[in-house]
């Protein structure tokens, strides 16, 4: 999953391809507390963040999580404060990821309209153990899922 951070390896000196794993861990911090803000918070409240985070799962899922607001954050407030990467991470498993999350707040989404508020608060709930694994232990479970699929696929 990782990518060699060296400037120049293999390259004519370009910038070399990769994110900071450091920012999906930060993206998955945010997460996390807006997923326990919405199984916190009534119905209609909950349903307007659901909706948010949902709409911020597509994004990541489409464009990529270093095309997120997260990653603007990160990029511009906590980034330059750190010592650079020791490594590099492939773009692909945290986007993978991203759709996964998706996947999860779209169903939450669903529930929460149609009144299933169980249904929604499961789905959420199923979102943020795998954000609180990425955000505690930069476990990500999207990202592992999607290297398994590439090793069965391969």
């Amino acid at each position: 999953m990782s990518v060699q951070s060296q400037p120049g390896a293999g390259t004519t000196g370009a910038t070399p391809a990769g994110i900071d794993p450091r920012g999906p861990q930060f993206t998955a911090s945010i997460t996390v507390v807006v997923l326990v803000a919405i199984l916190a918070l009534p119905s209609t409240p909950a349903t307007v963040l659901v909706a948010l985070q949902t709409a911020l799962f597509a994004l990541g899922a489409v464009r990529g999580v270093q095309h997120t607001p997260h990653a603007w954050a990160f990029k511009r407030f906590v980034r330059p404060r750190l010592a650079p990467p020791t490594e590099l991470e492939a773009p692909e498993p945290p986007r993978f990821a991203q759709g996964v999350g998706l996947v999860f707040l779209a169903v939450a989404l669903v529930g929460y309209l149609a009144g299933a508020t169980l249904l929604g608060q499961i789905a959420v709930g199923f979102a943020l153990v795998a954000a609180v694994l990425n955000a505690v232990f930069r476990f990500c479970l999207g990202c592992e899922m999607y290297l398994l699929i590439k090793r069965v696929t391969a």
